[in-house]
């Protein structure tokens, strides 16, 4: 690609590391080739840290439509009302956002864990309990 294939929004979004991971190797390729397409995104960086934004450099750099960590649980138990449940899962594999991506792993990962100590929680307690009604049935 060449480097006037890119948009403005993707070079920044390339910036913030928000991309999808194909999309980021075609620009960090076409950047390694490019003396105009460094600068261009040098100026970019410099016009958006002095306060230049647009509305949708303000939606995407605070993530305004990401869903939260605890709707991303909804969403990995399926608790969230059928609508959102459908946006979040458009968020998460049709955008590829990459935060959201790695949030839900990370819930994903807490859960595998939970249930671990949920079952040797369990398997304390049953052996608890049963020695307990063991020792009931010895004094009768």
């Amino acid at each position: 690609m060449t480097e006037s294939s890119f948009t403005d929004q993707e070079l920044l979004s390339y910036l913030d590391e928000s991309l999808s991971t194909d999309l980021m190797s075609q620009i960090e390729a076409a950047l390694r080739q490019s003396d105009r397409l460094r600068v261009r995104l040098a100026e970019l960086a410099r016009q958006r840290d002095e306060g230049v934004h647009s509305v949708g450099e303000i939606w995407r750099r605070n993530r305004l439509s990401c869903p939260t960590r605890s709707q991303l649980g909804g969403y990995l138990l399926e608790t969230l009302p059928a609508e959102f449940q459908s946006f979040v899962e458009f968020h998460l594999q049709q955008t590829g956002c990459r935060y959201c991506n790695a949030n839900l792993e990370d819930l994903k990962a807490g859960l595998s864990n939970l249930s671990a100590d949920s079952q040797r929680r369990r398997e304390k307690y049953f052996q608890s309990s049963a020695g307990y009604f063991s020792s009931q049935q010895d004094d009768e």
